[in-house]
């Protein structure tokens, strides 16, 4: 606050702190002045203060802060909360280059008269008052027995999932980072099972009270469990990311990083194994030399224990061997090959000292495989993986499908053995050893003399008798060694949430006459889009069934201008409509483009009967999401009649591009009240989601047109009253002598009016009628009468009328 305020402001405290001897010496150490909140402890009594932040959030100045608040009295030499404190790294180099030495550490936060000396032959730190901080390491978890500490800094837990990581748990990949590099020995191969190892091997060893014993002081374990921390669990949403790298760009690092989210539901492919075999009835096996990692696997029923191993040992690469009694799961590449000479080779009647080599047909193989899976570390799609041979000729494929989640390098690699398994064990070979060499048996691995083709073979069957029989295959080391491929991010829909949508029901007059005339469109609008909408609709407010689905938002919007009413038949040059869309754009079109129908739109206030049909030539952007309307046709397709003198601001905008659909309605269902749900499809009609709306719908796709030209002239006798007609039906074309009728018969409805009450009404069949002197005698007409005429249709009953003042 200061340091960004006025200079007045600034001058003013420097001198302050003048007055006070000693203040401006002592202001580069108060860090109580300096920090930032997160780097504070928290207030209360509290027995574990976990800082959480990424690199440079200032983590190691305020761990060494938080140990000089606790050692360090009002004066130099005046004790402090603590007397002895550990200071705990992965490393005895990484306590006293980071939390001592370093930039950060302890002896840089230090002022002059209290700062602590260093010890080195007793790795430790004295401050003058006394107090001591005694640096241990994680690899010598024995160093914190005995000295009874007060307090103690130190490191969470936490490994990499890169092969070798133990060695190093400490290191990580980061190509940004000067720090970046590979645990000692490691390949720098993604690997989760080290990371699941490492955790099991800290939780249970000081799980065990002989380990982590209770002080005789304070009442507690000497590492309380509860409250240890892994490095690093991620508030960012799993699985975008790692995988949405526009948004994070550190998702690449999590591949072979410390993350611990999407891994910790994982489990040990010996866990798996051993479960299935106590869920099936089996006891007697051994899962001691068997390593994997299972991310997930599916498998309702375990009782025939064969069927459910095998697409796990497929994925993985393992075998099941009887061995006494129990039966042995172990990795393929898990045993080393014995070697054998000739003189270990038995004398059998059928094979000598020989050993019988021989190769199956190429043509009992197949040289190209699928594997499918369900992808791991995304939306758990169902994948495949294939691999093919060089010289592969055919099409044929052998292809399994497991239920299982991989990543996709896990799938590739799973393939490329399983091929490889295929080719090479086409060489098989059979020999015979004494009964001496009980030892080997089948999935062991053995090396021929270099007489019998110096090859490693593994042992699938062994016959005893007088001899041991032994039936082996070929195996090759390398066809077991992961490989480095691609691990790229994995495709994840972005989260979408479902908000409310806006439904819009138009009862509009038929377009293009191939609509169900008597049923709506239904126009929705959502933002964000929540995928598909679904419409239920019930009788009542109870009992919903669904309508459909809508599965594109409409091009919506309300306008920012009243909007006057203008005559139809001509563009109307004068009138310009101000739209602010809420969803979708809008273009401009060519004068043929417009006469040809282009640009159909409904503004209406969102009663679902009184939408005027307008078309646009113009269309201009004239900010975010607003457009400017110009070139107007008013009035189409019959609503002219219906259009009110001023549509006031924030009417509703529909661009009618035929992405509004209509939705189902029985034709006995026309003008009675439906109870409508309009919400995102993914979540239930009672959700709060959901628009509930009353509509009843007059069908107006049934709806006769207005006549135009009504006109009434004096005639002898009376007055003569004429109009023309209109179609709803194929009215547009020019070659006709008079355009089609559209109605079951030609009907009218006229009525006089006079004084503004109806004085007569009469029911016609042609376009005309004598409003005869007697008849207006009869009714009383005098001065103004007005006569209004609509056409009548069996189905809907009279459409909007004309009308015309005349004075009598």
């Amino acid at each position: 606050m200061i340091a960004s305020g006025p200079v007045a402001e600034k001058e003013a405290f420097l001198k302050s702190l003048e007055e006070v001897p000693g203040a401006l010496l002592a202001l580069p150490y108060l860090f109580e002045f300096w920090a930032h909140p997160h780097q504070l402890p928290p207030k209360g009594n509290w027995r574990a203060w976990v800082v959480l932040g990424g690199r440079g959030a200032g983590k190691t100045r305020a761990g060494a802060e938080w140990v000089r608040t606790m050692v360090e009295g009002s004066r130099p030499l005046d004790k402090g909360a603590a007397r002895r404190v550990a200071l705990v790294g992965e490393t005895l180099d990484q306590v006293r280059e980071v939390m001592i030495f370093g930039d950060s550490g302890i002896l840089a936060c230090s002022p002059p008269d209290r700062r602590p000396d260093w010890l080195a032959t007793r790795r430790m730190l004295r401050w003058p008052n006394g107090a001591e901080a005694v640096a241990c390491s994680a690899h010598d978890p024995e160093s914190l027995r005995g000295p009874q500490f007060d307090a103690a800094w130190v490191d969470e837990i936490g490994c990499a999932a890169v092969n070798k990581a133990t060695n190093e748990p400490n290191k990580f990949l980061d190509p940004k980072s000067s720090e970046s590099t590979l645990p000692a020995f490691s390949n720098g191969l993604r690997d989760e099972l080290i990371q699941h190892q490492y955790l099991r091997a800290m939780l249970s060893y000081w799980g065990d009270p002989a380990n982590n014993p209770v002080s005789g002081v304070y009442g507690e374990p000497m590492i309380d469990m509860g409250r240890v921390f892994v490095w690093a669990w991620d508030a960012r949403p799993y699985p975008w990311f790692p995988n949405t790298d526009e948004m994070w760009s550190d998702g690449p690092n999590y591949r072979r990083g410390h993350w611990i989210n999407g891994r910790v539901s994982g489990r040990t492919l010996a866990s798996v194994v051993a479960e299935i075999c106590e869920r099936s009835g089996l006891r007697d096996y051994d899962v001691s030399r068997l390593y994997g990692f299972v991310r997930g696997y599916l498998a309702p029923d375990v009782s025939d224990a064969r069927r459910v191993l095998q697409p796990l040992m497929l994925a993985f690469g393992f075998d099941a061997i009887e061995r006494d009694g129990v039966v042995v799961f172990r990795n393929r590449n898990g045993a080393r090959a014995v070697m054998l000479d000739m003189a270990q080779l038995a004398l059998h009647d059928e094979l000598g000292s020989e050993v019988a080599q021989s190769r199956s047909s190429e043509a009992d193989m197949s040289g190209r495989v699928r594997l499918n899976f369900v992808e791991a570390d995304g939306d758990y799609r169902n994948i495949s993986e294939e691999s093919v041979l060089p010289d592969e000729g055919t099409h044929a494929v052998a292809e399994s499908e497991v239920p299982l989640l991989l990543t996709r390098p896990e799938g590739r690699q799973a393939v490329e053995r399983w091929l490889s398994e295929a080719r090479v064990s086409r060489d098989a070979v059979r020999f015979a050893l004494p009964l001496s060499q009980q030892a080997l048996g089948a999935g062991d691995r053995v090396r021929l003399p270099r007489e019998a083709g110096d090859m490693t073979v593994r042992i699938d069957r062994v016959e005893q008798t007088t001899h041991q029989l032994v039936d082996a295959v070929r195996v090759e080391p390398e066809v077991y060694q992961p490989a480095d491929f691609p691990d790229d991010p994995t495709p994840s829909r972005r989260f979408v949430t479902s908000g409310p949508v806006l439904p819009l029901f138009l009862d509009l007059p038929l377009i293009t006459g191939d609509e169900v005339p008597h049923a709506p469109h239904l126009a929705v609008t959502a933002d964000p889009w929540p995928g598909d909408v679904a419409v239920y609709d019930a009788a009542e407010d109870a009992g919903y069934v669904l309508n459909g689905l809508v599965g594109v938002a409409s091009t919506v919007g309300v306008t920012l201008t009243s909007v006057a009413r203008a005559p139809s038949g001509l563009v109307d040059h004068a009138t310009q409509i101000e739209v602010a869309l809420t969803s979708g754009s809008l273009f401009s079109v060519s004068e043929t483009g417009l006469l040809g129908g282009a640009n159909l739109a409904a503004i209406g206030s969102g009663d679902p009967g009184g939408w005027e049909i307008i078309q646009f030539q113009t269309a201009e952007l004239s900010g975010p999401g607003l457009w400017r309307l110009r070139h107007l046709l008013r009035g189409q397709f019959g609503t002219d009649a219906l259009t009110p003198e001023v549509l006031a601001k924030g009417a509703y905008f529909v661009l009618l591009d035929g992405t509004p659909r209509q939705i189902a309605l029985a034709s006995a269902l026309r003008g009675q009240a439906r109870h409508f749900r309009v919400g995102p499809a993914d979540k239930a009609y009672d959700h709060a989601a959901y628009q509930h709306s009353v509509q009843a719908f007059a069908g107006n796709g049934l709806r006769p047109y207005s006549p135009v030209h009504l006109s009434a002239e004096a005639v002898a006798g009376g007055l003569s009253v004429t109009w023309i007609r209109r179609a709803r039906l194929d009215a547009d074309g020019w070659d006709l002598p008079e355009i089609p009728l559209g109605e079951d018969r030609e009907a009218y409805a006229l009525k006089v009016l006079s004084g503004g009450a109806v004085v007569r009404s009469v029911e016609l069949t042609a376009s005309e009628w004598v409003y005869t002197t007697a008849m207006q005698s009869e009714d009383g007409a005098t001065g103004a009468v007005g006569i209004e005429v609509a056409q009548v249709s069996d189905r809907f009953g009279a459409g909007p009328a004309a009308r015309v003042t005349v004075a009598l």
